[in-house]
């Protein structure tokens, strides 16, 4: 009687495990990387990610594993820009760039959320992040540093970086001398950028 008991409790076990709905990493990225992304509109970035919140290295590289889907969720946008505007710099740049979109987030003039961030001016042809706009495939090349870009995009949205720009809303390659930023505080530079907030800001 007893080993007919163990039978019956190990035959309808795994049927409740299968009943339970599974969410892919991908869905599970997606949804933790649009809370966090309120988050940073609402200037909620002071308090830490419960680790419930936080996306995993996982779930971060089960979102657009191949850089070739639509660029339409808070993890894509964020890590294509990282991606399209740094993946030829160091880990500093990359992050950089990363903190300069979240520092948008919500800001007085940007959108609320990371891919209206991205995207802004594309109306008008004339794209805060030229890679948007520029008229070539989006498409990722380089798997290797697409993966980089997309850890520094987690760590990013779970608030594991420290801001080397100082809250800057504006950025530059060194090589150029762009007239705009005569109107603008420098915050920082990396190896390959200089950063940059309004005065008064």
């Amino acid at each position: 009687m007893r080993a007919l008991a163990l039978t019956l409790c190990f035959a309808v076990f795994p049927l409740n495990l299968l009943a339970a709905p599974i969410e892919p990493a991908a869905a599970q990225a997606e949804s933790k990387a649009q809370v966090l992304e309120e988050k940073a509109a609402n200037n909620e970035t002071a308090s830490p990610v419960a680790k419930a919140q936080t996306i995993t290295k996982t779930e971060v590289q089960a979102v657009d594993p191949a850089g070739k889907e639509s660029v339409d969720d808070a993890l894509t946008c964020l890590s294509r820009t990282i991606y399209w505007e740094a993946k030829g710099g160091a880990a500093a740049d990359m992050e950089a760039v990363a903190e300069v979109v979240l520092n948008r987030v919500g800001h007085n003039g940007f959108p609320d959320t990371i891919c209206g961030v991205v995207k802004q001016g594309s109306e008008h042809k004339s794209c805060q992040f030229s890679w948007w706009c520029d008229g070539r495939a989006d498409q990722v090349q380089e798997e290797d540093r697409y993966v980089v870009s997309k850890e520094i995009a987690r760590r990013a949205l779970n608030q594991q970086l420290k801001d080397r720009t100082q809250g800057a809303l504006y950025f530059h390659d060194r090589d150029v001398s762009p007239s705009w930023v005569k109107t603008l505080i420098k915050t920082g530079e990396t190896a390959e950028f200089k950063f940059y907030r309004p005065r008064g800001d």
